[in-house]
């Protein structure tokens, strides 16, 4: 077996020449082989693109060997010290590498120390994977080199094997030149890379705690941009309200309006529009017939980083079928232009003469602009065109801007359909089957059947709860129908009103009065309300907004919001929570076969409100750094961000001209309770995808999050508050009710949200709202169950704790136990402190290791590493399934195999459970009566005798040494194993 790896890149490495650069060059050693890459010179985010292959010799002893990488700052040969200085060193587990090609992908690897004292940070691209001897690593285009690169003085080199210690020095190393490699995710240049990725400094063990149980790929990485809120960052602010992201500068352009244009044909007529021009830019403004006073009022935005121009050209034109005609232009001095900040006001635009193409001033013409040098904290910044999505059309800019959506207010419909009366049969000679059916939207609820002794007048007095959004507008329809048979109903008698008619109610005291409403006949197309009818048959409802629960559209696992759907019972804000979406980098190529790359936008989601970020085109390395500000009702909510691909910029599908659906590339989640006030996080999270192929990397995300306090015992006083509102607790509702109406919320959410402008798109806000959590997946099964045992092994740990000391496995500390336990009986009262007191030491010591990152995404936790293939196909299958009948069948005997384990320990559990009880329930009447007996003899005995006297005699004979005990079991356990169950009385 050959082992190939891919020595890509790296990012923000120590500077070690003395003048803020460094000579970076790495060298990977594996099994005594040793290779090296060419040196980088003066360059902190250098790329080498270079591959190398090892031998080998025992493929099963892979798992077991690491492949070393080290990077080195080269001081060059005239240098007086060591010609190398250490910069950093990374260690793969052999266990880790891909058996193939095809499946192998590249890591980021943060660079270790080597040493207490040592000074490192950044990290290292490698791609790693494993092929069979008889191949070669496939052939690879030459990376292509910065522009004057001087060249190295060794190239790659390739170092024999290590000889033995003694000989060591005298063998010279001999070099030769390895296999370039081109990542194809590799887009832009090393110094753009550069530019776009904040400073970074790789912490493997933060705030000095135990390391997280993550893989080598998988964990967050702190780092440290330029924030203006940073203390002690003395760069420029933006503004107190963008004070979490970092600084981008932009050329605005505001094109207002025109006057007196000159007619360009004998007409006289002039169909105007404008074009901005800078570089190799263009903006072009809608255009207008027969308009000599145009009015635009669009917003031009130029990226400062990428401006490829010092004039900026305002060019009037006239739209013409064959050639647009030249107007007139203005031209800007980029060095002459104003900056301005908010929160300085807006610039006031100004009328400019145009000039002709020579530059002398027209005799008739002027244009009204406003130029100026702004931030993304601007006004216009949301509105504008920016110069990054100069290629698509005005139909695709829509769906590229950054909007805010707020969901609308739902609240709970409960329906009490009690009875009906003077229901006109049509057949009387056959018993009816009458049933109520209810109907608001999507939602379909219906009644069980009437009771056949009430014909005319049936009685159901049935409740059903539905989801109603805000304004309440919405058509409420409910049936009284008969079913005559299998498929068959025959509608007697319909009421349609809106759901506004329905009173609301705040709380469980005050119960709404119930009304008899006249039922109108079905087959009739209209229904006129006002028209009073002689005779119509009745139905008694009670209808009822439930204002007073909590709507949940989400998992109350990670929710974000748990207030009452009225206003009027909500409480008032406890603080601030604050996002700053700085960038993402090594983004997973979306639109490779078109031959784009990502169109990258991210979606937040907290309480009502969502954002939306711009989309930034065809790059794998984006920059937003767009913030946003939510209040905080309640510290143990869930921020939810999510990436996505914008697949609306181009419009339909080519084969069947549907739209396209926007693809997830990863989501993360933030929950609040485990953030510090008053503090700055500022994180790369890993953006993971489980896909049917397995578990997939598609990023990272960097994100700055502060959480502020604006009322501390609000804060403190909310832990011992019910999470969610009082009505769910004095009038619960039942668990599949509630997943019913969790479901119908979110299909309404989506549905309200898809209607915007840009819309909010369904596959979107399912994939925030976890719309498919709730199916059946193998993996997730696995989890739960771990994480039941890892909480249960806190108790197994006790028990083994104290199964060492009764077994006098360490004696001084049995001693102790002894004279520990001699105290507390004798002074009973010092038990509770005692108690209390050990916890408080315990909470101390722990304090030391608290976690110092926000918790992420735990690969190792959700089996989502080891999850088989087959298992991740079942999980991703439709519903009902689409798979062959034998593998349905086989997964179903999976299922049937794992239920019957589960089922088995439920029966264990229950049959302990019905020994308790069986204790003096006379199902076994001997061992009733001997406990019966043996509790009056015992009451006697302990009623003379001290309670001290009973706990230590109890206490020692428990902790007696193992030379007094039996291996057999104790009297007590033998009485209570031979105790009935009802386990033998199931069929």
């Amino acid at each position: 077996m050959k082992l190939i790896v891919q020595v890509l890149d790296a990012c923000d490495l120590m500077p070690k020449d003395g003048k803020g650069s460094s000579n970076p060059f790495v060298e990977v050693e594996f099994d005594g082989q040793r290779h090296r890459t060419q040196t980088k010179l003066k360059d902190l985010n250098p790329s080498w693109n270079e591959t190398f292959t090892f031998n080998v010799l025992d493929p099963s002893d892979l798992p077991n060997k690491t492949i070393d990488v080290l990077v080195y700052h080269d001081r060059g040969p005239h240098s007086h010290s060591h010609s190398r200085a250490f910069l950093g060193r990374a260690r793969i587990s052999g266990i880790s590498i891909s058996p193939s090609e095809s499946e192998s992908f590249a890591q980021r690897y943060p660079l270790d120390k080597r040493g207490m004292f040592s000074n490192i940070s950044g990290d290292i691209s490698l791609r790693i994977y494993s092929v069979p001897a008889s191949s070669d690593p496939p052939p690879q285009p030459p990376a292509a080199q910065p522009p004057l690169q001087p060249p190295a003085e060794k190239s790659h080199e390739t170092i024999a094997p290590e000889k033995p210690k003694k000989v060591q020095k005298e063998v010279r190393s001999t070099y030769s030149i390895g296999t370039s490699f081109v990542d194809p995710t590799t887009t832009v240049s090393r110094a753009e890379q550069a530019r776009m990725e904040p400073v970074t400094v790789m912490r493997s063990h933060a705030g000095g705690g135990p390391p997280m149980i993550v893989g080598p790929d998988y964990g967050l990485t702190e780092t440290y941009p330029p924030l203006a809120a940073r203390v002690g960052y003395t760069g420029d602010k933006i503004t107190s309200t963008y004070d979490l992201v970092e600084q981008m500068r932009f050329l605005y352009v505001n094109v207002v309006k025109a006057r007196d244009l000159p007619a360009m044909d004998i007409t006289g007529s002039l169909d105007p529009y404008v074009e901005i021009k800078l570089g190799n830019y263009k903006g072009v403004t809608k255009y207008l017939e027969t308009n000599q006073n145009p009015t635009w009022n669009q917003t031009f935005a130029f990226s400062r980083e990428r401006l490829q121009a010092n004039l900026l050209d305002v060019v009037v034109k006239d739209k013409d079928t064959v050639k647009d005609d030249f107007v007139g232009r203005v031209v800007f001095d980029i060095s002459e232009v104003p900056v301005r900040v908010p929160p300085d006001s807006p610039l006031a635009p100004q009328w400019y003469r145009l000039e002709d193409k020579k530059g002398d001033k027209l005799s008739k013409g002027e244009v009204m602009l406003a130029v100026w040098m702004g931030t993304q904290a601007d006004e216009a910044f949301q509105d504008a065109w920016h110069s990054d999505a100069h290629s698509i059309g005005v139909e695709g800019l829509v769906a590229t801007r950054s909007k805010v959506y707020f969901s609308p207010r739902l609240c709970y419909l409960r329906i009490h359909v009690i009875e009906a009366q003077d229901l006109v049969l049509s057949d009387k000679t056959r018993a009816p089957n009458l049933y109520v059916r209810v109907q608001l939207g999507n939602q379909l609820r219906r009644t069980r059947p009437s009771p056949p002794a009430r014909l005319i007048n049936p009685v159901w007095d049935e409740e059903m709860m539905l989801v109603a959004s805000e304004p309440f507008d919405e058509m409420l329809i409910i049936t009284v129908e008969d079913q005559i048979g299998p498929g068959k109903d025959e509608p007697l008698g319909r009421l349609v009103v809106p759901v506004s008619i329905a009173q609301q109610r705040f709380d469980h005291h005050k119960l709404v009065e119930p009304k008899w409403y006249n039922l109108h006949n079905p087959n009739s197309s209209t229904v006129d309300e006002k028209k009073e009818t002689k005779f119509s048959s009745k139905i008694h409802l009670r209808l009822t907004l439930d204002a007073g629960y909590h709507v949940l559209d989400e998992s109350t696992h990670y929710s974000s919001d748990f207030r009452p759907s009225s206003k009027h019972l909500r409480k008032p804000s406890i603080g601030i929570l604050e996002l700053g979406i700085l960038s993402a980098r090594n983004l997973a190529p979306m639109k490779a076969k078109s031959g784009r790359l990502t169109d990258a936008y991210c979606v937040a989601k907290y309480g009502q409100k969502w954002v939306r970020t711009r989309t930034i085109l065809d790059t794998l390395h984006p920059r937003w750094n767009e913030q946003y500000t939510w209040e905080v009702h309640d510290i143990c909510t869930v921020l939810s961000v999510g990436v996505f691909d914008n697949c609306q910029i181009r419009g339909h599908n080519k084969d069947d001209n549907t739209p396209t659906k926007d693809q997830r590339i990863g989501k993360i989640r933030i929950r609040l309770s485990t953030l510090e006030t008053e503090r700055i996080y500022t994180h790369y999270y890993p953006l993971l995808v489980l896909q049917p192929s397995g578990l997939k990397k598609t990023g990272e995300l960097h994100l700055a999050v502060r959480f502020t306090c604006t009322a501390w015992l609000n804060m403190v006083t909310l832990y011992a508050r019910p999470l969610l509102p009082k009505m769910h607790y004095v009038q619960p509702i039942s668990v599949m009710t509630l997943d019913y109406l969790r479901h119908q919320a979110m299909q309404i959410v989506a549905a309200r949200l898809v209607r915007a402008e840009p819309p909010l798109r369904r596959e979107t806000v399912e994939y925030m709202l976890d719309v498919d959590l709730h199916m059946w997946s193998l993996r997730r099964s696995k989890a739960n169950f771990y994480r039941v045992t890892s909480v249960l092994s806190g108790l197994l740990a006790i028990g083994k704790w104290f199964d060492d000391i009764r077994n006098w496995r360490n004696p001084v500390t049995t001693v102790l136990m002894h004279v520990l336990f001699l105290i507390l009986v004798c002074f009973p009262e010092l038990i509770l402190p005692t108690v209390f007191l050990y916890l408080f030491m315990i909470g101390m010591w722990n304090y030391r290791f608290r976690p110092r990152k926000p918790p992420h995404m735990d690969t190792k936790l959700s089996h989502a590493e080891t999850a088989h293939p087959d298992e991740l196909d079942e999980e991703f299958d439709t519903f009902p399934t689409s798979r062959q009948g034998d593998i349905v069948r086989m997964r179903y005997d999976r299922m049937r195999s794992v239920a019957g384990r589960l089922q088995t320990v439920a029966g264990d559990l229950a049959t302990q459970g019905e020994r308790l009880q069986g204790i003096l329930s006379w199902r076994d009447p001997r061992a009733t009566a001997i406990v019966v007996m043996f509790s009056v003899v015992l009451a006697f005995i302990l009623y003379v005798t001290p309670f001290q006297v009973v706990a230590v005699i109890a206490g020692l004979y428990l902790l007696r040494h193992p030379k007094f005990r039996t291996k057999m079991p104790s009297a007590p356990f033998n009485f209570f194993k031979r105790l009935p169950s009802k386990s033998d009385m199931l069929l």
